[in-house]
């Protein structure tokens, strides 16, 4: 039991929710939200007041930039994507606080949260 313990602790230090994030939002907490894919999926939809940071420029000279203080939360398109994960490794090997977004861009919506971009502004327009 108490190897099982330890392995969920680990894994709630690594992980969270939309609802988890979307509270830690409404709290101000100390959280920035990095969408880890390319520009042109984060223009055609993201997470409200995320910041597109694509994993693929992630490097000792352009995380200069974030705020070590800050909590990382990182996300992508869904389980189908890895991005998050190539995202959140590039952080923590920078030596930033990362978390995953479980379920990223589509579970957020799923579960009612706020989006902008491309998409959502042709959806309104119809």
């Amino acid at each position: 039991m108490e190897t099982q313990l330890k392995y969920l602790e680990t894994k709630l230090a690594y992980e969270i929710d939309a609802w988890d994030a979307h509270q830690a939002i409404l709290n101000n907490e100390k959280i920035i939200l990095i969408d880890a894919r390319s520009p042109e999926a984060f223009a055609e939809e993201h997470i409200s007041d995320a910041i597109n940071f694509h994993h693929r420029t992630m490097n000792e000279e352009s995380v200069k930039k974030l705020d070590p203080s800050f909590l990382y939360i990182v996300y992508c398109t869904g389980i189908g994507c890895n991005a998050s994960t190539k995202g959140a490794y590039n952080l923590v090997k920078y030596g930033f606080k990362v978390k995953e977004l479980i379920g990223g861009l589509e579970w957020w919506t799923k579960d009612g949260y706020e989006t902008e971009g491309i998409r959502i502004q042709q959806s309104v327009s119809v």
